[in-house]
């Protein structure tokens, strides 16, 4: 059965989130780094062609990227829910945020599984909302 009431593990998913975010949009990736698994983690964005299906993969083709490029002043966090099970919770929630490489529009799931005392990130999918409304062409350059 799924639980989605229950507040102290919520609040504790949601602030794991925000922490990764609030350095994510000051140009630092070290906040997903340590929420995502070492050991089990497969990650699917709209800007990447397939699935990437481990750590290492995510950390050099995609973090390496955007280390210490991509900034916003502020986000929108929107519409959270965590819904949890044993040792597994989900979160979904849209994200905003205009950044220094392009404006994000994301529904957001992650899937979080508690490895030792410790809820990481096994599974992340970043995908755009209303994608057909997007326009790529205007992606900004990076100085």
């Amino acid at each position: 059965m799924i639980e989605e009431k229950n507040t102290e593990l919520t609040n504790e998913i949601i602030a794991l989130e925000k922490g990764a975010l609030n350095k994510w949009f000051k140009g630092d990736t070290s906040g997903y780094l340590n929420i995502w698994s070492k050991n089990n983690f497969s990650y699917f964005d709209g800007a990447v062609k397939k699935r990437i299906d481990n750590y290492e993969d995510i950390k050099n083709i995609v973090l390496k990227n955007v280390e210490g490029k991509l900034f916003a002043d502020n986000y929108k966090f929107e519409y959270p829910r965590v819904q949890s099970v044993e040792n597994m919770a989900t979160l979904t929630y849209q994200l905003h945020a205009d950044t220094s490489l392009i404006d994000m529009h994301y529904n957001c799931i992650e899937v979080y599984k508690k490895e030792e005392n410790a809820w990481k990130v096994v599974h992340s999918t970043w995908s755009f909302i209303r994608p057909m409304d997007m326009d790529f062409g205007h992606a900004k350059s990076i100085v």
